[in-house]
């Protein structure tokens, strides 16, 4: 290949058609994980991870617009395991008080054994879940965005959008959780509460991520807490039954 063919292929896409297909991709991934192929979710992420850094690069970027540079990565494990302890601590009060002991049941995982669990918490949340939304999210869009207008617009975005990505997979959130059963079980209204609900609270959650991300310097801060909210989630469900 010549030098001016190789310089075509790298001519930076604008920032805007790069977030354009970055949200299309995502949309089809949502649909594909959760209605067109359940199955296939872990290589579909995968496969979509790899296709969303292919778009920063295909814009001009790089790794220091994902959050992925390698002079923040050792300050961004340091921010990872510190809040993996928080959670942990947080998980085991929740885990010895009667009260909120049950908000761990989950009708979705009552079934699996622990192997299963192992593999849910080491494989399929860090690979097929966290990286794939942290990518998205806290690196592509959020720092595509970041390029033209700011952090403050890429927290709304990006938050914004975590929160829609939640509406399919939070649908049977009312009957799958036992403390939300009673009151919002098996009827569309409370069905339609709970999606609300989840998809506010991830939005919510979004800001806070990207606020870690901002302060770390690091996609690897939002990861580990990302991670320990889910994968220890599955870890205390199991111990608790």
């Amino acid at each position: 290949m010549s030098a001016s063919a190789s310089l075509r292929l790298r001519r930076p896409v604008p920032t805007g058609f790069a977030v354009g297909v970055t949200v299309v991709l995502l949309v089809l991934t949502n649909l594909a994980n959760n209605r067109w192929a359940r199955s296939w979710g872990l290589p579909v992420s995968l496969l979509v991870t790899v296709a969303l850094l292919g778009i920063v690069y295909w814009s001009g970027g790089g790794w220091r617009d994902v959050g992925l540079a390698r002079d923040t990565l050792g300050r961004g494990l340091r921010w990872a395991a510190a809040l993996i302890g928080i959670v942990a601590a947080v998980y085991a009060c929740g885990a010895a008080l009667p009260w909120t002991r049950e908000l761990f049941a989950d009708q979705r995982n009552s079934g699996l054994g622990a192997g299963e669990v192992a593999w849910r918490a080491l494989v399929d949340v860090p690979f097929g879940i966290v990286m794939l939304e942290e990518v998205a999210f806290r690196g592509v869009l959020y720092g595509l965005v970041l390029r033209r207008r700011g952090h403050l617009t890429a927290t709304l975005f990006s938050s914004t959008l975590f929160g829609l990505w939640h509406i399919l997979p939070s649908l049977s959130l009312a009957t799958a959780k036992p403390a939300l059963d009673p009151g919002f079980g098996g009827t569309v209204l409370g069905t339609v509460l709970v999606d609300v609900g989840a998809v506010l609270f991830t939005a919510a959650a979004g800001c806070l991520f990207c606020e870690l991300r901002r302060r770390s310097d690091s996609l690897l801060a939002p990861m580990g807490l990302h991670w320990a909210t889910n994968a220890l989630g599955y870890i205390f469900g199991f111990l608790l039954r």
